[in-house]
């Protein structure tokens, strides 16, 4: 059995390539258990290959991914709650059949309970037998959210958990990140808000081309490029007028 370290995450000389094209050339970070990480960087950058790699999804071409202090493997004694920007539910299926499903996987205590108390809280209680395709974008998102969060993950990430939501959503679903958080999960946040990653992140890793250009405590980044806002950090590394196609 693997001891357990202070830190959740370690990626080391991580390296991975799609045909022609490197995607991450050469990348090392540290995630601290019970933290909020912050994965930032334009669309193309290497976010979620990062992500799919650590899980298991891709195969690096050099270096290592480790999660608990060994490369993750299906089984492992680890909770971990995945969203990712390409949402997955079962769409042909009623809101409480899916997550009834997912709770059943998860050996969840008093499934029920948990299902219709979450459904109130985000505003779906009404849409328990509606079926997924029938929902917005939004809902399905919440729907997911509440599927990843429902056996207190210990680590969980999140692939732009809000995008495309009102401020008000996005203030709920901010909170219940946050009250994950207080549980001791570690998050990994994947997002394009820095109004979110100022408020809720620690460190942060700033990807551009598979590279780090930032890395560290948000206050420790903010210092070294002259205590700008991450907005403006984000805008002098990737210039106003790059685009990056994932």
């Amino acid at each position: 059995m693997t001891a357990k370290t202070d830190h959740i995450i370690e990626v080391n000389h991580f390296k991975i390539s799609f045909a022609e094209k490197t995607v991450i050339k050469d990348l090392s970070f540290k995630v601290k258990r019970g933290e909020i990480f912050g994965l930032l960087g334009s669309n193309g950058s290497g976010k979620t290959t990062t992500i799919r790699t650590l899980l298991g999804l891709y195969k690096e071409d050099k270096g290592e991914l480790l999660i608990n202090g060994k490369k993750f493997e299906p089984g492992d004694n680890i909770r971990i709650g995945y969203l990712p920007e390409e949402r997955g539910l079962y769409k042909k299926e009623t809101v409480f059949d899916v997550m009834m499903y997912f709770a059943r996987l998860r050996n969840l205590n008093n499934p029920k309970e948990w299902i219709m108390n979450y459904l109130k809280r985000v505003d779906l209680e009404e849409f328990a037998k509606t079926k997924i395709n029938k929902l917005s974008q939004g809902m399905q998102q919440k729907i997911q959210l509440g599927v990843c969060v429902m056996n207190d993950p210990e680590l969980l990430i999140l692939d732009e958990p809000t995008k495309g939501f009102d401020p008000v959503n996005r203030r709920l679903l901010m909170e219940i990140i946050e009250e994950q958080h207080k549980k001791g999960c570690t998050i990994i946040m994947i997002t394009h808000y820095m109004d979110e990653v100022e408020r809720l992140c620690d460190d942060i890793l700033l990807l551009k081309n598979g590279v780090a250009r930032a890395y560290g405590p948000v206050k420790a980044v903010r210092k070294e490029f002259d205590n700008k806002t991450l907005d403006q950090i984000f805008v002098d590394i990737y210039g106003e007028k790059e685009t990056d196609n994932e």
